[in-house]
């Protein structure tokens, strides 16, 4: 396999780029102007668009960004912006991915514009307008699905011309981007590596353009955008999920979108310190939620408040292989250290060595209050230096695509052996054996509409956790306020956690109902005074659409209207 070495190329000419014309192909719609000479042949327009294979677009895809706003999620002293409903038009990351969006949507447009001018008497000047096509539908696709209606252009404008535009109505531009995409489909190549560096193809507009299609309820378009990329036997689920996760490589045959990082060309993504834990670093307040430990199922296929196989004082036991390849399960090892969150586990072993246990309340008031870790990617190269990590990006993979297939395919009432079969080879993978071999792991059977989609929406919570889907699935399927209904459970305090132990209590004291959706129920804990609560949720009614950025409505001249009630 290829590594990430494979981007230098790309990077290095992007940055070169930069130098030489900054202020080109950065327009931002209501701020800046676009000018300069750059683009004057195709080998300019192909560095030109290799600046949307960079990370500073992808704000929302960058690691656990997303998944920070979901029930996924547990944070030891506070509820981020979007489920504590205290998000607003100045909020950092909303005008910061506004501007962003709308910097590289102007970018593709300057780049077809260019392409216009020289010319598509080529294949590779018609392959370079459908990868700015490609992008240009990615990123207005994220604008309507954030914001419902606005600004759309696909030329460079003026600061007067952007400040005179309003905003235009998604049922307008979801044809704009299907025929983006469209156009990404006829005419980008199977695979597309151009002096050895990857570049998106014809299959990745495909997958995108079933995503933003299942957001918008089309589900035949879907359907067919998701089953072209299974017909195409391009891609294939990788053999050991866990592993995938902390793969460097760009080219392991799931991978259908992703974006490089390296660490050695300034091009990294982040790990944030205190997503590693205490022991190795200078403490642990933010890790996966027990909402999402208690998702996951047994080992016989059903949900843990019904399998016999299920037991509160070792969850991670009999559990789908999934949820050990997520969580640090107690007694294993990761960055060095065996995890070990028992109150009366006084040490454990780092680098083999006895050292006082720090991931335990008992021992720590940092430790991590659910007493979980993060397993999924974690590389123990983590622990050191600066804590950056080289594992691409992932926009979007091949499991991705199976489940958004089965689940368009469930809306249509198309409840047939294609539909079933792209779950279970899902399933099967997680038990590291094939869909045919149903002794080999739980098999969803046929059953009717609503049970079906209710097993795919379980289906992809374990299966694409932590990886940033979650918060716009909850979104789309009308869930996020049942998901703010959960507030944060915890273990209770020091001396409660001893005593827990002490009685037998220790890890839940009892098993959670699960209900239909897939959500676990500890407040009857809550209430017996078993567990505690760290901090509530709250649900913000005037989702699912966001605020604009202020400054953009401010600046419009009245031409761009807030939301309503933002």
């Amino acid at each position: 396999m290829k590594t990430i070495n494979i981007y230098k190329g790309a990077v290095i000419c992007v940055t070169m780029m930069l130098s030489v014309s900054c202020a080109d192909l950065d327009l931002q719609p209501l701020t800046e102007p676009s000018s300069g000479t750059w683009n004057s042949n195709l080998e300019e327009v192909r560095i030109s668009m290799n600046d949307l294979y960079r990370a500073y677009p992808y704000e929302l895809e960058t690691r656990w960004f997303t998944d920070g706003r979901t029930d996924d999620f547990c944070h030891r002293t506070k509820v981020y912006d979007v489920p504590s409903a205290s998000i607003s038009s100045t909020t950092g990351w909303i005008e910061s991915t506004w501007k962003n969006t709308y910097k590289a949507i102007s970018r593709c447009n300057r780049v077809l514009e260019s392409i216009d001018r020289l010319g598509y008497n080529s294949d590779d000047a018609r392959s370079l307008a459908g990868e700015a096509r490609l992008f240009r539908a990615y990123f207005y696709s994220r604008l309507i699905t954030l914001w419902g209606d606005v600004p759309y252009f696909t030329s460079a404008i003026t600061i007067e011309e952007a400040r005179e535009m309003g905003r235009t109505p998604v049922e307008k531009i979801l044809p704009e981007i299907y025929a983006d995409y469209d156009y990404a489909v006829q005419h980008l190549p199977e695979t597309n590596e151009v002096q050895g560096i990857w570049r998106v193809n014809r299959h990745v507009a495909s997958a995108l353009k079933c995503r933003i299609a299942l957001t918008m309820k089309d589900w035949e378009v879907a359907r067919n955008a998701a089953k072209s990329v299974i017909d195409s036997k391009r891609y294939a689920l990788y053999p050991d999920f866990g592993a995938l996760f902390r793969d460097k490589t760009m080219d392991n045959g799931e991978y259908i979108f992703c974006i490089a990082n390296s660490t050695e060309l300034n091009q990294a993504d982040k790990v944030n310190t205190f997503m590693l834990r205490t022991v190795v670093s200078s403490g642990a307040s933010a890790y996966p939620s027990w909402d999402l430990l208690a998702a996951f199922e047994c080992t016989d296929g059903l949900p843990i408040d019904e399998s016999p196989l299920f037991d509160p004082h070792n969850p991670y036991l009999n559990r789908d292989p999934r949820c050990n390849e997520t969580f640090v399960a107690p007694g294993s090892e990761i960055y060095g250290c065996v995890y070990n969150p028992s109150p009366t586990a006084a040490t454990v072993l780092l680098d083999g060595k006895p050292v006082k246990n720090k991931d335990t309340k008992a021992n720590d008031q940092y430790a991590a209050t659910t007493g979980t870790c993060l397993r999924k990617g974690a590389q123990n190269s983590w622990r050191e230096g600066e804590n950056e990590s080289d594992n691409p990006t992932i926009i979007i993979r091949y499991a991705d695509v199976l489940l958004m297939f089965a689940e368009a395919k469930v809306e249509l009432g198309e409840l047939d052996n294609s539909m079933l079969n792209a779950i279970n080879e899902v399933r099967a993978r997680a038990y590291s054996t094939t869909r045919d071999n149903i002794a080999g792991y739980p098999a969803l059977k046929m059953a009717d509409q609503n049970t079906m989609r209710l097993a795919i929406r379980r289906e992809r919570r374990v299966e694409l956790a932590w990886e940033g889907r979650r918060f716009f699935d909850l979104l789309r399927w009308g869930w996020y306020e049942k998901a703010c209904s959960h507030d944060y459970y915890a273990f209770p305090t020091k001396q409660g956690m001893i005593d827990m132990e002490k009685r037998g209590e220790y890890y839940w004291p009892s098993t959670p109902d699960i209900d239909e959706c897939g959500f676990a129920d500890f407040k009857p804990m809550f209430n017996a005074g078993k567990i505690v609560r760290i901090l509530p949720r709250k649900y913000d009614d005037r989702l699912p659409l966001f605020p604009l950025p202020e400054i953009e409505v401010s600046i419009s001249k009245g031409k761009i209207k807030q939301n309503p009630r933002w």
